[in-house]
Parts: structure tokens; C-alpha cells; sequence
């Protein structure tokens, strides 16, 4: 056969047959009888696969399938063949012609028309229902956190060991500073102590003073000093409680209160509160009577808690050791808040009354009668007249109690106005109320005692 009979249409007994190449084998059925296929030659040939029932390529056909690009059709003017619309090839698309990207099926899913065969890493064909000896990695591209189109390496490359997580193993940085443990509070007296114990020693000079040279002169101290309170404790009821106590009966009433028992003793003194107590009912009067009650009673309540109970220190000036017994008064009430406050403030840890003043302790009062006991049996002995040792603890003991009371019932009354101190007169200390807390309950108690023992 010549060159020219390549790509002519194949004859009706040729149906099968390609033509062929040069000093190829017969492809398709049976080989055209001539010289150039004789018997022997066409025994030798090996047989080829079996071709699918398509039709056959040849000619002008071909061309065309030998024409055939993987970019589209061969011109621009073509038009360009859609995924699954039926072509000259049968329902297939033509050749090189993909689907659309939705449509196809995802990275490493089979192919539908594909047996379910187990999946073998080595590439060993399991028979059905085997299982594999590990199961396949679930991120074929990668970890998550890996960028796009990032590949695992092939099976069996070794993996370098992964970084420590700086969560799991925090190491501080060379540079940073180390945090240091918070030093250990101490303990805060709550108060500017040298503003305290400097206040507290002029007062104490301004009083031995005025109480050993001219005793009128103490006398007028102490009225001050009633007034003074008087007016803190007024002030502070109105602002926290709207309570209007009139104050100038109160001042005039407790001035005179003072010099009355100086003067006219105990007699004296209790007149002068009756009087005191008539005036601020009266006084009252003259306002609306919304809050009336409670302003006098109010009212009375503060003639009674200031000026009465600083009358029995001028009592205890009326006797003949009248100095000494006030000294002794001062002195035991200082050393036992004092005793208090060092002990409590060094060892206290059991609560006395939490919830009026949580700064007292039960170490602060054995600290209070301690110190209270040992002064009173020295002042007993050595300042007053005709005293003894035994009667200085009694005395002693008594005092520790009435100032605790008497701090604890300031307390409460603070505590109920919402307040830390009652003024702010006295740096270091608050206000005069605030040291007249603990004397003016512990004054009736000294006189009584003193009177008991060595008489008046």
C-alpha cells in the first residue's frame, strides 16, 4: 500500500484496519492479502488491546483528533462547547474541555465509576473490608494554621521536634525585670503619732499647770473644754441626723453646771443639770414643732453626756488634795489607754467588740487593766493622802473598765452618725469629744471611789 492511501476512507472489508507506519505491525482485523504480508510475518505480530466502541480515527477525522488543544477550539470566532451539551464525539465533552470547578469532584475523592477499595499508604491493594494498618492523615494539605497550598512531606521523612509552647513553658525574658514578692504590711497606728503625742503634751502642760497654781484657772478649763464638745457633738447630729439640739442653752447650762460644782458640790451640780434641761425645752419652742421631740431629747441627752459627768472633775478639786486627786484621775485614765493601745496594737488579735470598734482587742484590755492596776497602786501609795496600795488596784481596775466602756459608748455613737472622729480640732487625735471619750465616764467613777476610801 502506497503513502497516498493514508487517510483515505477505509473499504467495506477494511473497516478495522489502520494503516500502517513504517515497518509497524497490522493493527484491527485481518492484514490485505500482498507480497508485503505474507503468513509467517502476520503469525509473528503481537495482538493489541482491545479498542472501545468508538468510532474510528482516520482520515479527515484524524486531523482533526490530532488538531485537538487543551486551551479550547482552534479559533476565536469558535463557539466554545459546554460541559455536557451533547458534540460530534456523542454526549461527551470534546477533548480537553474540563467541567466547571464546582462540579468537580474534590481533592481525593474517587471517582464514582471507581471500585471501593481500603486504602493502603504502600500501595498494596487490600482485599475488601481489610483495614488499613493506620488511618490516613485528616489534613491533606497540611495543619489549619499552615498557609494555602502547603504540603504535608511524603511518608517516612522525618519531622523535626515541634517548638515549646510559650504557655506551657513560660521562661521570663533575660531583660525583664523579676516580680518581687510584696513586702510584709506593717502594722499602722492609724494616727500621725507625732502630731498625737506632741498635741497630748501641750495639753498636759496647759493642765498641770492651771491645776497647781490657780484652780479657777483649771475650773475655766474644764468649762471650755465642756463647750467645745458640746458643740462638735451639736454640730455633728444636725449634719449627720438632722437633729437641731439647740446649743446655746446647752453652752450657758454646762459652763454654769461646771462652776456650780466647783463651788456648791454635788447639790450644786444637779440643780444646775435640771435647769440646764428646762432651758432646752424651752428654748425649742420658739422653732416649728416638726423634730421637737427629738431635739430636746437629743438635747438633754448631750447636757447630761458632757457637761454632768465633767462637773464630778471639779468635785474632785474641792478637796483638800483636790490637785492630786484629779492628777490621779489623768494619769490613771492615760496609762490606760495607753496600755491599751501598746499592748493591742503588739499582740492583739481576739476582737473585743467588732462591730462598734473593731480596732479594740481582748489583749488591749488585759493591757489596759495591767497597766491601769500597777499606776493606780502608785498613786494610791505616793500622791494621796492617807491612801494604800490594794485600794490603787481596786482603783485601777475600775478605771480600765469605765474608759473602755466610755470609748465603746463614743464608738457606738460614731458609728451610728457615720463617722471616724467628732471634729478635727486636735491634730492627731480628731476632735475634744474624741479625748473626752474615756475621762468623762471614769470621772463619777474616781470621785465615788476616792470618796469610799479615803474620804472627801
Amino acid at each position: 500500500m502506497s503513502d497516498s492511501s493514508w487517510g483515505a476512507p477505509p473499504t467495506a472489508g477494511q473497516a478495522d484496519y489502520w494503516g500502517p507506519t513504517d515497518g509497524g505491525p497490522v493493527q484491527g482485523g485481518a492484514a490485505p492479502a500482498g507480497p508485503a504480508y505474507d503468513a509467517p510475518e502476520a503469525q509473528q505480530t503481537r495482538p493489541m488491546p482491545i479498542v472501545p466502541d468508538v468510532p474510528a480515527y482516520g482520515g479527515d477525522q484524524d486531523d482533526d483528533r490530532g488538531a485537538a488543544r487543551l486551551s479550547g477550539p482552534l479559533f476565536r470566532d469558535e463557539p466554545q462547547p459546554q460541559y455536557g451539551t451533547p458534540s460530534q464525539y456523542g454526549a461527551e465533552p470534546p477533548y480537553g474541555t474540563q467541567p466547571p470547578y464546582e462540579q468537580q469532584p474534590g481533592y481525593g475523592t474517587p471517582h464514582p465509576s471507581a471500585p471501593q477499595q481500603p486504602y493502603d499508604p504502600h500501595g498494596t491493594q487490600l482485599p475488601p473490608g481489610a483495614q488499613p494498618a493506620y488511618e490516613p492523615r485528616q489534613q491533606p494539605h497540611g495543619d489549619p494554621g499552615a498557609p494555602y497550598g502547603t504540603r504535608q512531606p511524603p511518608y517516612g521523612t522525618p519531622q523535626p521536634p515541634p517548638a515549646p509552647s510559650p504557655i506551657q513553658n513560660p521562661e521570663p525574658m533575660p531583660d525583664a525585670p523579676q516580680q518581687q514578692p510584696p513586702a510584709p504590711q506593717k502594722k499602722s497606728a492609724g494616727r500621725d503619732l507625732s502630731a498625737a503625742i506632741g498635741v497630748g503634751v501641750g495639753l498636759g502642760v496647759v493642765i498641770i499647770a492651771s491645776l497647781f497654781i490657780v484652780k479657777a484657772v483649771f475650773v475655766g478649763v474644764i468649762a471650755v473644754a465642756v463647750v467645745v464638745g458640746l458643740w462638735e457633738l451639736t454640730s455633728r447630729l444636725q449634719e449627720r441626723k438632722e437633729i437641731k439640739a439647740p446649743l446655746v442653752p446647752l453652752a450657758v447650762g454646762g459652763a454654769a453646771m461646771v462652776v456650780a460644782g466647783y463651788v456648791r458640790g454635788a447639790e450644786g451640780a444637779w440643780v444646775a443639770m435640771a435647769l440646764t434641761a428646762l432651758a432646752v425645752l424651752v428654748w425649742r419652742m420658739t422653732e416649728p414643732p416638726e423634730g421637737y421631740l427629738k431635739d430636746v431629747t437629743a438635747g438633754v441627752f448631750a447636757a447630761f453626756y458632757v457637761p454632768f459627768l465633767a462637773t464630778f472633775v471639779a468635785l474632785l478639786l474641792t478637796a483638800d488634795d483636790g490637785p492630786w486627786r484629779v492628777l490621779t484621775f489623768l494619769i490613771l485614765t492615760v496609762v490606760s489607754d495607753t496600755g491599751a493601745y501598746a499592748v493591742g496594737w503588739r499582740f492583739g488579735k481576739h476582737k473585743l467588740a467588732p462591730r462598734i470598734s473593731p480596732g479594740k482587742t481582748r489583749e488591749g484590755l488585759f493591757g489596759a487593766v495591767l497597766f491601769s492596776m500597777v499606776a493606780g497602786a502608785l498613786c494610791m501609795q505616793f500622791l494621796i493622802d492617807d491612801g494604800s496600795w490594794w485600794q490603787g488596784l481596786l482603783l485601777g481596775l475600775a478605771v480600765a473598765a469605765s474608759a473602755t466602756l466610755g470609748d465603746l459608748g463614743e464608738s457606738m455613737i460614731k458609728r451610728d452618725l457615720g463617722i471616724k472622729d467628732m471634729g478635727t480640732l486636735l491634730p492627731g487625735h480628731g476632735g475634744i469629744m474624741d479625748r473626752l471619750d474615756s475621762l468623762l465616764p471614769t470621772a463619777p467613777v474616781v470621785w465615788l471611789l476616792l470618796v469610799l476610801f479615803v474620804g472627801s
